[in-house]
């Protein structure tokens, strides 16, 4: 039963007394209280659930004392208070509520920020599992809990905030998959992941219908996916499209939060991107069901490691007016105050049940209904951390790893936070795969020349030496060059320093370590010396990135050069610099042709993409070894060639003959050699001996990206590797 308690008085701080109250406007919306057609309804499911007559409306809060569900008409505003508590759940089924139903809560309870509760039902609150919004976050000072004019968070405010914050929608989860079986199985050593934002990649192209482009129905496109699918990425990572807010300190500079790291909903696609906005659910569903019809699978990006309340000082929007002490990780002693390892204000209370039910509910909800086949997630090392640190058996992680369901999908952390021992790179359980700064970094300083091959070749190995543990496989090192977050492929190659003046901040955000080099002049240039360069150079890097060991991640528009014009961190850049532009020129269309071709060879070569990690060893049955370092000469790698700095060019001689030593068997005994050479100058290469072959043929050569491929050459004959290249051979009988 519910406790029937009046609402506690605003606190008497001195701040309230001295503080001016601020006028309390007119309500926006004609009110109407009603209890008589309310029924107990039932605790479970949470949210908003119409079963065909009617909707149950179900809310978890350990702390209120009385939950008002309320429905809005037009300007009038039904207010239903749900009439049971059951295991901290407030509840209540409504008869003839149905689909397209806009709805809210207003939760009463203590104002008591030094205790941790912060009730206001002055404000209109989301629901945590609504499927569905509709409007926009207007930042109104009606919108904080507390009076925002003061700076003072214990201090109350009265003012009614329903007419500035978005609603929820009631929905109908019908939908015709026609025959779809469901979420779309790639192995994990086919994958290659495709990372890309919804609106920013179609925005601009030219064969998308103009009224869908930047939507969930422009990205389901036919000439979207079967762009994409013809380039030979097997999923697509979509950046953020759960509900998210505009920062206001951003619309005030008239900028945007663009990437939509920023979550207020964690069960709703984003309106936003919707090309029919009262059906967003419907079309986001159809653009998955296109993306599979193709082979493509569908990841998503997630933020459940803070939410778009910040702060103390931030507004009451969802969890924060619901139940702040279970949301939200408070100081202890303080808990006023939010714990924040985000670096956004607040964060996400993983050690609590309900909170961690909360989340695994969100990802069986994308996973089963919406047919989603795997997860990244944002800030990953937060949801795995206890009281006392990271911990890679916390409640979360072992919540996810046993569901039957989660289980089975792509989960893909991001292993760093700003928080004590964030940095946890290679530290996730088996089952996991993970984003490989290390990769990145080591890539892009061999390739400006300020990594040693001793540093190399661990990362073209899948970084055995950080994943190689707990019977996990090489799959779990995510390999990128680039991502949403820093300079694109492009940029590296033709910028030294950040540009970011556009962003407003003064050029201060941002990284400044971005290993990049210009090639030898800052940005756009007519000097062709410096532009082959930089094209041999942005070739280079795919290369290394696509026939190196683990699961690539390619950022979208580097197959073709895209750039953000020195922007790297353009979070905020919602317009042409963050936009894929499709207007190519021969350069352009010339690395595309070349990053199909390497996507191409490693989806026909299994000894590019192993999922064995490389031991190294010796197999005396089938006289081979997995994987051998080759030097110039033609011979193995010895300890002096590791250790001479002045060695930047070397071979990765992988025997396809080693895979029939693993569990998986593959009819093909492919035998490559991966060269790489970040020297400034030719090197003679001897192509080494293997006894059970006859000839070496040319795959690939970044410095003749439209020549020599095919041409064969003997074991042991001299093959002159130029200067920043790169060159796989296949063996031929």
């Amino acid at each position: 039963m519910t406790t029937d308690t009046l609402d506690p008085p605003p606190p008497t701080t001195a701040a309230t007394a001295e503080s001016k109250q601020p006028p309390k406007p007119a309500p926006a919306y004609k009110i109407i209280n009603e209890t008589g057609n309310v029924r107990e309804g039932l605790p479970y499911p949470l949210g908003a659930c119409w079963d065909g007559e009617g909707t149950n409306f179900a809310l978890f809060s350990a702390n209120a004392t009385k939950v008002e569900v309320c429905l809005f008409d037009g300007d009038t505003e039904r207010r239903i208070e749900l009439p049971e508590y059951t295991d901290e759940v407030f509840h209540g089924y409504i008869p003839d509520i149905g689909p397209g139903t806009f709805y809210g809560y207003r939760v009463h309870g203590p104002y008591e920020p030094e205790n941790g509760h912060r009730f206001n039902p002055n404000k209109l609150l989301l629901d945590p599992y609504a499927r569905a919004h509709a409007g926009e976050l207007k930042w109104d000072p009606a919108v904080f809990g507390y009076q925002m004019e003061t700076c003072d968070d214990t201090t109350f405010d009265e003012r009614d905030s329903a007419a500035f914050v978005p609603k929820c929608v009631v929905v109908d989860p019908g939908f015709d998959w026609k025959g779809e079986p469901g979420r779309k199985f790639v192995p994990w050593d086919q994958t290659i992941v495709y990372e890309t934002h919804v609106k920013g990649f179609t925005k601009l192209h030219p064969e998308v219908p103009e009224h869908l482009r930047g939507t969930y129905a422009g990205f389901g496109s036919q000439p979207v996916v079967d762009y994409i699918a013809a380039l030979g990425v097997t999923a697509v990572e979509l950046l953020p499209i759960h509900t998210f807010v505009n920062d206001s300190y951003l619309l005030d500079k008239k900028l945007v939060n663009y990437w939509g790291y920023n979550t207020i909903g964690f069960f709703a696609p984003d309106p936003r991107y919707a090309a029919d906005v009262p059906n967003s659910l419907r079309e986001f569903k159809e653009m998955v069901a296109r993306l599979h019809d193709v082979g493509l699978a569908v990841i998503l990006d997630v933020v459940y490691n803070h939410t778009a309340e910040g702060n103390e000082l931030g507004p009451t929007l969802s969890f924060k007016g619901i139940d702040n002490a279970s949301y939200y990780r408070l100081l202890p002693e303080q808990e006023r105050y939010y714990i924040n390892d985000t670096g956004t204000g607040n964060t996400v209370n993983l050690t609590h049940p309900r909170v961690i039910q909360m989340v695994t509910d969100s990802l069986r909800y994308w996973a089963g209904e919406m047919h989603i086949d795997g997860f990244r997630f944002d800030l990953g090392t937060i949801l795995a951390r206890e009281v006392h640190g990271f911990d890679d058996q916390s409640g979360f992680l072992k919540a996810v790893n046993q569901d039957p369901m989660l289980s089975s999908v792509k989960l893909i952390a991001e292993p760093w936070d700003c928080g004590p021992g964030g940095y946890q790179v290679g530290g996730f359980p088996p089952g996991w795969a993970e984003w490989n700064d290390k990769f990145r970094d080591t890539i892009r300083d061999y390739w400006r020349g300020d990594a040693s091959v001793s540093a190399l070749a661990p990362r073209l190995a899948a970084s055995g030496d950080v994943f190689n543990r707990q019977g996990r496989r090489a799959w779990a090192s995510v390999n990128f060059i680039t991502a949403h977050d820093g300079f694109t492929l492009n940029d590296w190659a033709s910028y030294n320093e950040k540009h970011n003046i556009a962003n407003g901040e003064d050029g201060k955000d941002g990284h400044s370590d971005n290993r990049s080099w210009n090639c030898g002049a800052e940005g756009p240039t007519d000097d062709e010396a410096i532009l082959a360069l930089r094209e041999r150079q942005k070739r280079n890097m795919l290369a290394t990135l696509l026939l190196a060991q683990g699961t690539p991640m390619l950022l979208a528009g580097d197959e073709f050069g895209r750039t953000q014009q020195g922007n790297n961190n353009a979070y905020c850049q919602d317009n042409e610099i963050s936009w894929v532009h499709w207007d190519h020129d021969a350069a352009a269309q010339d690395l595309l042709t070349f990053t199909k071709r390497l996507i191409e060879l490693r989806r026909t070569c299994p000894t590019l993409r192993r999922s064995r990690f490389l031991q190294g060893q010796y197999d005396e049955a089938l006289d081979v070894c997995d994987v051998t370092w080759i030097n110039a000469n033609g011979g193995p790698m010895q300890t002096e060639h590791w250790e001479d700095g002045n060695v930047k060019c070397f071979g990765m001689l992988l025997d396809g003959r080693a895979q029939k030593t693993g569990i998986r068997r593959h009819a093909e005994d492919d035998t490559v050699l991966l060269i790489t050479n970040a020297f400034d100058g030719v090197v003679d290469f001897n192509l080494p001996e293997v006894p059970h072959g006859s000839k070496w043929q040319l795959l690939i050569d970044t410095n003749l990206p439209d020549g020599a491929a095919g041409e064969q050459f003997a074991c042991g004959a001299a093959y002159q590797v130029t200067a920043r290249s790169v060159l796989l051979f296949g063996l031929v009988e």
